[in-house]
């Protein structure tokens, strides 16, 4: 495959293997048993590697196959609106809303306006920019929109967590409590401990359309699942 054509199409189940070993490409599934085939990223050490998911470089379809997946997966908590968290997870979170049958979505950001409120706002990392300060916003004229209601936030992938316990202390510092938290990808079990260090059990309340392991490099220079 080039690098461009990752993402970009849904196999049918059974299109390629699952386990075993994987070279450059690892295979995901959908809980339909449909395939996504995305690309291996190797980490600093050279000894581990993940899967790697980037929404808004997918396709259509792909994107509104994950976003009604995700929905499915939610739509049993019956939310009033959904909240996407910056930058690629508001490409999924108005996919899912939209799914859903929403008019409207909230936009979570990290571009200030004049009119934002600085103790609106919380320090945003994540393991994709890991090296870039941010600061992630509401905008105080959408807090009608959440406050009182039931509440999904929406990210294209939960990894290092790091992203998902910003956008949760956010909405904390809101008087706001999500039903539900959701991602196209599960990378990982990395961020269980994080998200709840806390100590409210946020992780029961995680959903994602797929999950993908940390790999682990072989002596061919494969990858394997733990």
């Amino acid at each position: 495959m080039q690098p461009h054509d990752f993402w970009q199409e849904l196999h049918p189940p059974r299109s390629f293997p699952t386990s075993g070993e994987f070279r450059d490409i690892y295979v995901a599934e959908l809980p339909d048993g449909r395939q996504l085939r995305l690309p291996i990223r190797v980490l600093a050490d050279g000894k581990n590697a993940l899967a790697s998911l980037i929404i808004n470089q997918a396709s259509f379809s792909v994107q509104e196959a994950l976003a009604q997946a995700l929905a499915e997966r939610i739509a049993a908590h019956d939310v009033d609106v959904v909240a996407g968290l910056p930058t690629l997870g508001l490409t999924l979170a108005s996919a899912v809303a939209r799914a859903l049958g929403h008019e409207r979505y909230v936009p979570l950001g990290t571009s200030r306006k004049f009119w934002y409120r600085e103790e609106l706002s919380v320090s945003l990392s994540s393991i994709t920019t890991p090296n870039q300060e941010k600061r992630l916003y509401i905008d105080p004229r959408m807090l009608p929109l959440l406050q009182g209601k039931r509440v999904a936030l929406i990210d294209d992938v939960i990894s290092s967590g790091a992203s998902i316990v910003s956008g949760l202390e956010l909405l904390s510092a809101c008087a706001i409590e999500p039903l539900v938290i959701g991602a196209a990808m599960l990378q990982s079990e990395r961020w269980r401990e994080r998200v709840d260090a806390s100590g409210k059990i946020w992780s029961e309340r995680i959903v994602g359309v797929f999950s993908t392991p940390i790999l682990q490099k072989v002596e061919d220079g494969g990858w394997r699942r733990p």
